[in-house]
């Protein structure tokens, strides 16, 4: 039966250093002050929220309200592609964050007080941006992932790594993402990569590389500053080897947005990207640890339907 008038409300409980549990009295409370009709499940491991939206669209739910932070919405969006129901369009989906990062809700103006967020969701304010397929190695397999805000190679990869731990530990946030980036530095070995870029190829050594849809990663940095999340390409930016003083010197480039202004750093576009080396370079998405390479990235253009925040054309 479709459930025309009611959303799912997916919550992570472990969100946020377990404010999707600790608010979730707060935010329901929001939710039926503003008469929402809703069915609230929670996710009790990792992965699990990729089922669940699968299961629920499955069941005739088309509209989506996820509370959690960037990986949250990362396997909601998972769902949504392994779903068969509906075309990708076809399902809204909203978020009210409260993770750590809350890069994406960044990206589209999401309040990060709950009422306002709530406001934002009412307005039905929509957008359709792109979404992109990894095809990536883990334990000697390939493996697929889609994504909507940043995946991160190499030491990018790598701080995301030690940021999750951490997280599992109940800590986290931005400043802690910092701590990792200066921490991760001291023994980082620099990795020789053949990049492809629509068919150019490239060959360089990096210490880390960004393919972005959106702007936003580890809590308000702008690695790939001219993303645009519905234009159907990727932006690709690539940070060559450089002395580790040099990289201290430019970490501020990391949070104003000029990183692509520096003489070490390269930036490109495209629908198509394809990583290899003989070094095993990680790779995240959307602040989730993944795999390695080779890496095979491709663009999904406009797929997504979200409720911004933002005015967007």
């Amino acid at each position: 039966m479709q459930k025309l008038n009611e959303w799912l409300v997916i919550i992570n409980p472990n969100a946020g250093r377990r404010k999707g549990k600790r608010d979730w009295g707060e935010i329901s409370g929001w939710l039926n002050h503003f008469k929402f009709r809703y069915k609230a499940v929670f996710t009790e491991f990792p992965r699990h929220a990729i089922d669940l939206t699968r299961h629920y669209i499955e069941n005739g739910y088309t509209r989506i309200i996820v509370i959690g932070g960037d990986g949250t919405m990362n396997e909601v969006v998972n769902g949504i592609f392994h779903q068969q129901r509906y075309k990708t369009t076809e399902i809204t989906l909203g978020m009210i964050t409260v993770g750590t990062g809350n890069d994406w809700g960044r990206m589209f103006g999401i309040p990060t007080k709950y009422e306002q967020a709530i406001r934002v969701l009412m307005q039905n304010k929509t957008f359709v941006q792109d979404a992109g397929i990894v095809q990536y190695k883990k334990d000697g397999t390939s493996e697929n992932r889609y994504f909507v805000n940043i995946a991160g190679l190499g030491f990018d990869a790598e701080v995301v790594r030690k940021s999750n731990r951490l997280k599992e530990k109940g800590k986290g946030g931005p400043l802690l993402y910092l701590i990792n980036i200066l921490s991760s530095l001291i023994n980082y070995k620099f990795v020789n990569a053949v990049i492809s870029v629509d068919g150019m190829d490239f060959e360089n050594e990096i210490l880390s590389m960004n393919v972005g849809i959106c702007k936003f990663n580890g809590g308000g940095m702008i690695q790939v500053p001219d993303a645009v999340p519905d234009d159907g390409l990727f932006d690709l930016t690539v940070i060559n080897r450089m002395s580790k003083p040099a990289i201290l010197r430019s970490l501020k480039r990391l949070y104003d947005g000029t990183i692509n202004q520096h003489p070490k750093v390269d930036s490109f576009t495209g629908k198509s990207i394809r990583v290899e080396s003989d070094d095993r370079i990680m790779l995240e998405t959307d602040g989730e640890s993944l795999g390695h390479t080779p890496l095979e990235f491709n663009i999904i253009p406009k797929s997504v339907k979200i409720i911004t925040g933002l005015l967007y054309s």
